[in-house]
């Protein structure tokens, strides 16, 4: 295999060179297991873990290797690695961590499009929409929208589904499946490029599994049974891998995320509601709230009908989960801050004192 295939560019090959990385493997972490990592070259695969000075000197989660990330390795044993290096990201996708304020956990680098799954049928939503196309614009990914699963619906109904999401979502490609047509998934086959990567994005159950399925050609992931209770599939992926497709793409799979944290300093809000962004330019008031004040253009809007009550009151949500996010950013890094003023007088003081 060429390195090509597996997404290596020119823009990287430079760097490589300019930093002295041409005497190291180049491989792609393909997988992560609790700092293990499983990294592809051109011919081999490897297990492999960080450098010890690598790891003391990261700063934070986000300076540890990610699925889609491009390491220099040294190759040790038959099977086993050193990760010495991390090249540059040309796009992250991250959400807030668990049970970390003010601190992002990369899911995903190096991605060019984000295949956004929902099914048709009890999981449709068009506010998840909002928020997944929202991560993909923070993140530099150009966003795809594929509806499965319409074979559980009638032709009118998904009609109707198509309306809203043409009504409100502008520009976004939108693709359709079925799993009783399986010519469907060809519509999706031919959108992959060679070279390029995809991330599968959706909650449990919406068909990525069956996706990946098609789009590799094998049985990369096992699909779970149907439960005809909740019309749903169980959901069965265990952790993040990148695949090498067999039409020369590379698509990465995450686990199912129902409520995926907006962690967005970089506009991508204002590129998913850029109708209510525009409105805001005609407010009366520059550092209007939208909420409440004399003068306010999206107020006006919703009042006479131009603006869908619905996605007012999602940019709201999201709007104020992204504020309450950058807000504990600050907050830890007042901490930080002083922890580090704290550990610079201990060791001056203790060098003092040895004197």
């Amino acid at each position: 295999m060429d390195i090509k295939n597996l997404g290596f560019t020119g823009e990287m090959k430079a760097y490589g060179a300019a930093h002295e990385l041409e005497s190291f493997e180049t491989g792609r972490v393909i997988a992560e297991h609790r700092e293990r990592y499983t990294v592809k070259t051109a011919e081999d695969v490897y297990d492999a873990e960080l450098l010890g000075n690598l790891r003391f000197t990261a700063e934070s989660r986000e300076d540890f290797p990610a699925v889609g990330d491009w390491v220099a390795i040294t190759p040790y044993d038959e099977d086993k690695a050193l990760i010495h290096a991390i090249y540059p990201r040309y796009s992250i996708m991250a959400r807030q961590a668990v049970d970390k304020k003010g601190e992002k956990q990369v899911i995903a680098t190096n991605i060019d499009f984000g295949l956004i799954v929902q099914s048709v049928n009890r999981d449709f939503s068009i506010n998840r929409l909002d928020r997944y196309l929202t991560i993909c614009h923070s993140a530099k990914i150009r966003p795809i929208i594929i509806l499965s699963k319409i074979d559980l619906i009638g032709e009118e109904e998904l009609g109707t589904i198509l309306t809203q999401i043409n009504s409100r979502i502008k520009d976004i490609p939108i693709l359709t499946v079925s799993n009783q047509e399986e010519n469907r998934y060809d519509l999706v086959i031919e959108r992959v490029e060679s070279g390029k990567t995809y991330c599968l994005l959706g909650s449990s159950g919406v068909g990525k599994s069956t996706l990946l399925n098609y789009l590799s050609g094998q049985e990369q992931m096992k699909t779970g049974a149907i439960s005809e209770s909740i019309d749903r599939g169980k959901h069965v992926t265990s952790h993040r891998e990148l695949v090498v497709l067999d039409g020369g793409g590379i698509l990465i799979d995450n686990p199912g995320m129902r409520e995926v944290g907006i962690a967005d300093a970089s506009g991508g809000l204002d590129m998913t509601f850029d109708e209510i962004v525009a409105l805001s330019a005609d407010c009366k008031y520059k550092d209007c709230t939208h909420l409440h004040e004399e003068g306010c253009a999206i107020l006006e809007a919703l009042a006479n009908g131009e603006l869908e009550q619905n996605a007012y009151d999602n940019y709201l949500k999201m709007y104020k989960e992204k504020m309450h996010f950058e807000a504990n950013q600050e907050e830890k890094k007042k901490r930080d801050k002083n922890l580090g003023k704290m550990i610079k007088q201990f060791k001056k003081a203790r060098k003092q004192n040895k004197y």
